[in-house]
């Protein structure tokens, strides 16, 4: 190999060795001059031992690291990589005429820090999350064509809000591959939606609730369901197959409202149960009815993206929770959902048990949730956990 070096200080290596797939800033010793960020690198200890291979960028995770062995990050290293994801989702069963859409890479999960690619039907969703995965898109373009072969028409890259502002790549969303004739409705457990890659929030849906979803369907017959922070409706559309009285689904956002009002026609055509609202969730919440709803969702976007709003965070989930405590009827359930990584299952458990203090109401954990297995965790990098929920019945 003959990638540019960074050698770590004394002692900095032992994460690496437990095969923690981050270096910090403040482990590096020497490195190089004139590297370019994205670049790949290797890395040394400060005995001048290699240990790993990474992208190289500028912040305080130095290197992300690709591979703890010494190989060309190549065509070959790709497919490799992209294979084995695929097996993974194989194995659990996560692939099939019922069920075409899935994640397919999960960053550090899969051994690819800071690449995450959802597949919905015939499409394949890009997002880097580093300059290096930028600046290696049309490689993983060519080994996604390779591994998926037929069953991939179109490959879009999504990637101009979770690219590093500073490194100033200007970069746009675009297709890479295919664009024409793109098949716009996937299937999750036999429901049908519209993933809307283009101007939606992340890749066009949320494929991280799909067994949590089908959860709810099982508790939803019969009950007045209210889905807040609906998005595109992905709970909406399992309580009605769960055969509920009546949902009724929230979200600030017009567009949101619009697509789940989509995804409940096509999947359940002129049926009267459903109903969706575009408004603030608070600001609904306060005016609903005591015992209106028997069946709450709260699964709010992260309420803190890095440490210094942990505090105003738990805030806002011990708010959100009471007003949902507040109103639901009794015997009812609440599905409550964190997706903020830097929120520990601990703190927000701690804060929807202040939420149920402060109410009053008696509340029992049924059930507690994670994310799916086409979401791994890297089991040397425990922060990848970052989904969080409560089934909770509420007396």
């Amino acid at each position: 190999m003959n990638y540019k070096k960074i050698r770590l200080k004394p002692k900095k290596e032992e994460s690496l060795k437990r095969f923690h797939p981050w270096i910090f800033s403040g482990a590096v010793q020497q490195k190089d001059n004139d590297l370019t960020e994205g670049e790949v690198v290797s890395v040394y200890t400060s005995a001048d031992e290699f240990i790993a291979v990474g992208h190289y960028q500028v912040g305080s995770i130095e290197v992300r690291v690709l591979s703890f062995e010494e190989e060309e990050i190549n065509a070959s290293f790709w497919e490799k990589r992209l294979s084995s994801a695929l097996d993974l989702r194989k194995a659990a069963g996560l692939i099939s005429d019922n069920n075409n859409s899935y994640r397919l890479v999960h960053g550090e999960g899969d051994n690819l820090p800071g690449l995450i690619i959802d597949i919905y039907a015939e499409t394949a969703v890009i997002q880097s999350h580093s300059v290096g995965m930028h600046e290696s898109r049309m490689m993983i373009c060519e080994a996604l064509k390779a591994v998926l072969g037929d069953s991939l028409k179109n490959i879009y890259y999504k990637s101009e809000t979770t690219l590093p502002f500073k490194a100033n790549l200007g970069a746009e969303n675009e297709y890479l591959h295919g664009g024409k004739d793109v098949n716009e409705i996937a299937i999750e457990n036999g429901l049908k939606f519209y993933p809307d890659w283009i101007k939606g929030q992340k890749t066009g849906f949320f494929v991280d609730q799909r067994d949590n979803r089908s959860l709810l369907e099982h508790y939803a017959k019969g009950r007045s369901v209210l889905n807040m922070f609906c998005y595109t409706g992905g709970f909406s559309f399992y309580a009605m197959r769960g055969d509920a009285k009546l949902v009724h689904s929230v979200d600030s956002s017009s567009k949101a409202i619009m697509l789940t009002n989509k995804n409940i026609e096509i999947n359940f055509l002129e049926d009267k149960r459903h109903e969706a609202f575009a408004e603030d969730a608070f600001k609904y919440l306060a005016k609903v009815k005591e015992d209106e709803y028997d069946l709450i969702i709260l699964d709010p976007p992260a309420f803190a993206k890095h440490r210094g709003a942990i505090k105003n965070a738990l805030q806002g989930y011990k708010r959100l929770n009471a007003a949902a405590f507040e109103r639901i009827a009794k015997g009812g359930i609440i599905f409550t959902f964190s997706c903020s990584q830097v929120i520990s299952k601990e703190a927000f458990r701690l804060a929807v048990f202040s939420a149920a203090a402060m109410t009053g109401r008696k509340v029992r954990i049924l059930h507690q949730l994670t994310q799916p297995a086409d979401h791994p965790v890297n089991i040397y990098h425990p922060e990848g956990e970052y989904l969080k929920g409560l089934v909770l019945y509420v007396e």
